[in-house]
């Protein structure tokens, strides 16, 4: 009976629900909220596969490991790029919030662009299953966004939610508990941090790392100009021509510059959105304005960049950076409420 009640208690473990996304992987515990937000990186021994880091301390690493030794980030444009790397990751977030019980195998709920394809979410379920999950629900991230950010997706009136995330940038008009209409491209943080490697590359001959470019996009970095030209940061890398450490100044307008192709991208599909909109829906958002979130939400003059391009008010959420997190948590914990946006999957 004693091991009966020991085996009962390595069993008892909470619900969760993550947020998988491409740069961070966040996880909701049901009664506790966010207990996990790090890196979606891992640090692989290129020889043997084995894991070394995970997480913050894998992301440490990135730029910076030796022969024999690389950090990898198995999910791109929002889905996972390489199975077994995306299940031992979330494995060990799993395990490291369950105190490290290899019996835990909590239900999941876990969120995936709305413009994945059948076979890239089976590949997200299967992952999480093999990683210990008991079973998995899904929803899509524009309607976990949503929820999270506070907004009455169930009543009538149509209400617009954009998320920008590192890898993709999701559109979505939500009415009656459900999306309407949705509008995916793969154009995020991501393609903002690269288009700054290369314009250092064709205008500085000077390589850069995805840390230091990412540093830039939040330091000085902005979608329109907002009277800072004269803001600027000292960026090192190393010269292309003799292959030496080099540094240069780099100002606001050199940033700007440098991102507009993808913030191009991200105007254009929220304009395609809106151009997609039913008459009725389009109404209420022109009253009510669109709400944005995600990491991208916060790069300086996007929401301004926005509004001028298509006339709408737009409202940044209250914390940007976890309204999928909370969203998906809030399913969680309303699933008596909320199962019916949630689709059921392997077992």
């Amino acid at each position: 009976m004693s091991f009966l009640r020991t085996l009962g208690s390595s069993l008892n473990c909470k619900d969760i629900a993550v947020d998988l996304g491409t740069a961070n992987t966040r996880v909701y515990s049901r009664g506790e909220g966010i207990v996990l937000n790090e890196p979606s990186v891992l640090a692989v021994n290129t020889a043997t596969g084995a894991v070394i880091a995970v997480g913050k301390e894998a992301k440490g690493m990135m730029g910076r490991t030796p022969t024999g030794i690389a950090a990898i980030r198995p999910l791109k444009d929002g889905v996972s790029t390489d199975f077994e790397f995306t299940e031992k990751m979330l494995r060990y977030f799993i395990q490291k919030i369950h105190k490290h019980r290899s019996l835990a195998r909590p239900q999941v709920v876990v969120s995936v662009p709305s413009g994945t394809t059948e076979v890239e979410r089976r590949a997200v379920e299967e992952a999480t299953v093999q990683a210990g999950a008991k079973s998995v629900l899904i929803i899509e991230e524009p309607l976990a966004a949503a929820i999270g950010a506070g907004l009455p997706i169930h009543e009538s009136a149509g209400n617009m939610i954009v998320d920008i995330g590192a890898g993709t940038t999701e559109v979505a008009v939500v009415s009656l508990g459900g999306i309407v209409i949705s509008q995916s491209a793969r154009v995020g943080g991501d393609d903002i941090d690269q288009s700054i490697i290369n314009h250092f590359k064709k205008y500085f001959q000077l390589l850069i790392g995805e840390r230091t470019a990412e540093s830039l996009k939040i330091n000085i970095g902005s979608a329109l100009p907002m009277g800072n030209d004269r803001l600027e940061d000292e960026v090192t890398g190393c010269d292309l021509v003799s292959g030496l450490p080099k540094s240069v100044l780099a100002t606001e307008a050199d940033i700007r510059r440098s991102v507009e192709e993808p913030v191009s991208r991200i105007v254009h599909v929220i304009k395609e959105a809106l151009d997609r909109t039913p008459p009725e829906l389009s109404s209420d958002i022109t009253l009510t304005g669109m709400t944005l979130s995600g990491g991208g939400a916060l790069l300086t003059g996007i929401a301004e960049r926005i509004q001028d391009a298509t006339g709408v008010q737009v409202l940044l959420a209250e914390d940007p950076l976890l309204c999928v997190a909370m969203g998906d948590g809030k399913c969680l914990e309303g699933f008596a409420t909320m199962k019916n946006i949630l689709t059921s999957s392997v077992t």
